[in-house]
């Protein structure tokens, strides 16, 4: 398929394994799913009245004293024992398989095309990192950057671009190899150079 550049209007052709493909909201749902639960630390945990020190020896004598029975301090219900139902650490990643990372790329990108939401241009530089001149490229190309969340990928991110965006809450910058599902359907526009799509065309067109 070919698509015309937005800033020069040239045509570029691309592949239509990547970017017109049939759209598969399940594949992509559980993509992003694993991808999702891969972030998540899983470091939560608390002591259970195992893992407390000390209460080996009985506090006091079973009966006679007039007081509750008990067997340990480590007791859940007493101060400094054990938690009732102790959290433990986990590790919630999900395997997904190289032909499937790429089938739910494909599908986005196909969707995000389709759509409207992607556009191609010859190239996304700025001379100096200030957010004004980011500011005015965008504004250039009329992308809406105070109200929907933009993406722009490149091949390489240069420190200019990455700088400038810093101070945009709803602009990203990703290089066309680290791009990943949830990160792409989170966006309302997506602006992407040519070289990027030839660097995605050759990674995903396979």
């Amino acid at each position: 398929m070919k698509v015309s550049l937005l800033d020069t209007g040239k045509e570029l052709t691309l592949s239509d394994k990547v970017f017109a493909c049939a759209a598969n909201e399940p594949l992509v749902h559980q993509v992003v799913v694993a991808q999702l639960a891969g972030q998540r630390q899983g470091s939560k945990q608390n002591k259970s009245r195992a893992d407390v020190r000390g209460g080996g020896k009985k506090p006091w004598r079973q009966k006679g004293t007039g007081r509750a029975r008990v067997g340990s301090s480590n007791n859940p219900l007493w101060r400094g024992g054990g938690v009732t139902f102790a959290a433990r650490s986990r590790n919630f990643t999900q395997k997904v398989n190289r032909k499937m990372n790429h089938g739910a790329l494909c599908s986005a990108l196909s969707v995000l095309l389709k759509d409207n939401r992607m556009q191609v241009v010859s190239d996304i530089s700025i001379k100096t990192p200030k957010t004004k001149e980011l500011v005015g490229l965008l504004n250039s190309h009329k992308v809406q950057h105070e109200t929907a969340r933009v993406i722009l990928i490149v091949k390489e991110l240069d420190d200019n671009l990455l700088y400038a965006s810093r101070n945009l809450p709803l602009v990203s910058v990703i290089e066309a190899s680290a791009i990943s599902v949830a990160f792409l359907i989170s966006a309302h526009k997506l602006l992407i150079t040519q070289a990027a799509c030839e660097t995605i065309n050759e990674s995903l067109g396979k």
